[in-house]
């Protein structure tokens, strides 16, 4: 559209700092009433309150007339924020008999000393001088609007004041008892305007101001926000970060932190801080594509039980239809009746009292009949018979995702509830059978054979987990290595860690978990620093058990660090208390504390070994130590000095560089080497038995097998 010739407002008429009188309700519809107890007639509240005006309208697109061509219409706005989204609305609800049922608020324009509420000063006199950018200003400043994802127009100022001013007026209604609810046909929209900034097509955060006004001139204080937008409501969010007054809801498309407004804001992780922690609840998809099954199963497991916790006073509904089905920016497929059913339970909430707020919504089609279907539940009509629905695997994995990080704010959310079914065909590999695969072939390599197991129950924990070298009863020297896994080391964008549940984690699973997390996986490893040690040790051609602590699965009620014991007790009864001469012990992993208390206490190994007990511990050590002669490996920056008694309670102690176990590991071979030298040079090799706890370590660093990429 061509900017028109009028002459720009003058800015301080629009934004001055008096206040104008507060309007009433401008034009009642039908009041209903019903018999009194009485015998009279007692008058009913109007049900639902409208908001809406033209003028809104005027904030649009300034073309530059250079990019123009003869098929143009010059009365169409080429960008998706365009002013006949709240007319096509308007229009379909007057097509369809909602006006005439609802109740017509009057409109104003927001106040400073309201925008001030969420919005800085700067950011006000920023929007207020629009308003005398001529059409060259405008075009010229087209680039840092652009960036800020916005157009402006001189009357851009008025459309965000009335918008702004609109939707306080929707929630007073609401809040004061002159209608049950209300529905604001308002834009700009206004979710991602933040305190110091306006961006995504948003200038003031409507919701955010209307929200802190109902609180400072009513009794309700206890609000919720549910932000349904495609988009992530960053600037809501923001303003409501550390305010446990507000819960603040969001389901939205995030991309592992891609999909706009982009960065880690919109994460399931930001949770809120300070006293609001907990009242931020972002639901992320991973992906576009996702639709009413989806939707709905988040409210039911994670929205609806939520808010029935935190149980509002009023509720109000960032109604953004951008995921509606049909819209291109949001790609999703949220049906009208969707919208609907979303709508219905939200309205059980608070008494009913229920605003909804027009946020974004691009395809005019999809945006007018999902409002209508909003309206005419909020009229009192039931929604429409839904189909029999199944949420998707990745909204499913997402929903068990949240709810793991919400549950430690709300005792109503249950992850288990939530934990999605395994629907993955038979011939599905879980992760950590790929794991001990790749330990069976790597220990293969070097002739190492499965020790079996007669009890069952550690049959089935460890399976082809605990590996022996043919040389078992023919070399003197004993090297038994205990261990976990190794890790699993991703490369993420952006992202510092992530937990991929190993015990539950399939190849298909992992690909969901880390985008429900928002994170792009571009190349995982299965760490594995011990092969250095198991080639050198069968290069000495010492003998060796290779015990992989990490359990195939746990019978119920059996825990892992008992299991564990009954592993050692049946290793050291049936193998290692038959070797003879030298035995070395490496301990690798914070489990193993127990193995060597437990030899001790059970089976009394200082006793049924006699001779020198030395032991050799590759580990980050901890502030719980056992007497005994050994070697600890410890970063340079560890904090505790081991000096004096602290070196006679571990032994030698030796620094790395390296503050990672496993780069420790690898930098403290020679190291490691020489100290086993010393030992098995004896001219007579004692048996070598363990006299104190070990310290623990952490397993990592990777070897080059590609998982995924």
């Amino acid at each position: 559209m061509a900017l028109d010739t009028q002459p720009p407002p003058d800015p301080s008429s629009l934004f001055s700092d008096s206040l104008p009188p507060k309007p009433a309700i401008a034009q009642t519809a039908t009041v209903f009433t019903k018999p009194a107890e009485t015998g009279g007639m007692k008058t009913r509240i109007p049900r639902v309150g409208y908001v809406y005006d033209t003028r809104m309208m005027q904030h649009t697109e300034v073309r530059d007339p250079n990019d123009y061509d003869e098929e143009d219409d010059d009365s169409e706005s080429h960008h998706p924020e365009q002013p006949r989204r709240i007319e096509c609305i308007d229009k379909k609800l007057d097509e369809a008999g909602c006006l005439e049922l609802m109740t017509k608020l009057a409109i104003r324009h927001l106040r400073k000393d309201e925008a001030l509420l969420v919005h800085s000063e700067d950011h006000w006199q920023k929007v207020a001088a629009i308003a005398s950018m001529d059409v060259e200003a405008i075009l010229n400043s087209r680039i840092y609007y652009d960036h800020l994802s916005l157009y402006v127009h001189p009357k851009t100022p008025e459309a965000a004041l009335l918008s702004g001013g609109g939707v306080i007026e929707a929630c007073l209604a609401v809040a004061r008892g002159l209608v049950k609810t209300s529905f604001a046909n308002v834009r700009p929209p206004g979710h991602h305007a933040e305190p110091e900034e306006h961006m995504g097509f948003c200038f003031f955060n409507n919701v955010a101001i209307a929200t802190r006004v109902v609180q400072l001139e009513t009794d309700v204080k206890k609000i919720l926000i549910l932000d349904w937008d495609v988009h992530h409501g960053n600037g809501t969010q923001r303003a409501f970060y550390d305010d446990p007054s507000v819960l603040y809801i969001s389901i939205h498309r995030y991309d592992g932190g891609a999909f706009y407004p982009s960065g880690p804001f919109g994460s399931m992780e930001s949770c809120g801080e300070g006293d609001g922690l907990g009242a931020s609840v972002n639901i992320p998809w991973p992906t576009k594509g996702m639709g009413d099954a989806d939707y709905l199963y988040a409210f039911m497991r994670i929205v609806m039980p939520i808010a029935y916790e935190f149980a509002p006073e009023l509720v109000i509904i960032s109604a953004g239809f951008d995921a509606a089905d049909g819209d291109t920016l949001g790609e999703c497929h949220v049906s009208p009746t969707g919208y609907a059913h979303m709508t219905h339970m939200l309205s059980s909430l608070a008494n009913g009292k229920v605003v909804v707020a027009l946020e974004g919504g691009y395809n005019l089609n999809s945006i007018s009949s999902s409002a209508l279907a909003v309206a005419e539940v909020l009229l009192g009509n039931p929604p429409p018979m839904i189909s029999e629905l199944t949420a998707s695997e990745i909204a499913t994995e997402t929903i068990w995702q949240v709810s793991r990080v919400q549950s430690h704010y709300w005792s109503s959310i249950d992850p288990k509830q939530c934990e999605p079914k395994d629907t993955f065909e038979e011939d599905a590999i879980g992760i950590p059978d790929l794991f001990k695969a790749h330990r069976l072939d790597l220990m293969a390599k070097y002739g190492a054979y499965a020790v079996p197991f007669a009890d069952d129950e550690l049959m089935d924990a460890f399976k082809n987990q605990v590996l022996c070298s043919q040389n078992f009863y023919s070399q003197p020297r004993l090297v038994v290595f205990i261990h976990d896994y190794g890790s699993l080391r991703a490369e993420l964008d952006g992202v510092t860690h992530v937990d991929l549940d190993l015990e539950r984690s399939y190849m298909v699973r992992v690909q969901l978990v880390l985008q429900s997390l928002g994170l792009q996986l571009k190349a995982s490893l299965k760490l594995d620093a011990t092969r250095k040690l198991v080639e050198w040790v069968t290069n000495q051609e010492f003998a060796l058990i290779d015990v992989n602590i990490f359990p195939h699965k746990l019978n119920q009620g059996t825990a892992e660090t008992e299991l564990l014991k009954r592993l050692i007790i049946y290793l050291w009864d049936n193998y290692i208390e038959y070797a003879i001469l030298c035995k070395l012990y490496l301990y690798w992993e914070h489990l193993l504390t127990v193995v060597v208390m437990t030899l001790q206490d059970i089976r009394s190994i200082g006793h049924c070994v006699p001779g020198q007990r030395e032991f050799l511990s590759a580990a980050l050590p901890t502030a719980d130590y056992k007497a005994c002669r050994s070697l600890v490996i410890v970063p340079e920056t560890h904090p505790t000095r081991f000096t004096g008694k602290w070196t006679k309670s571990c032994g030698l102690v030796e620094t790395t560089v390296s503050e990672k176990p496993t780069k420790a590991l690898a930098e403290a071979i020679p190291t490691i080497e020489r100290f086993l030298q010393t030992k098995i040079e004896l001219p007579h090799p004692q048996p070598i038995a363990p006299s104190a706890d070990p310290d623990p370590l952490q397993d990592g660093e990777p070897n080059d097998i590609d998982m995924e990429s």
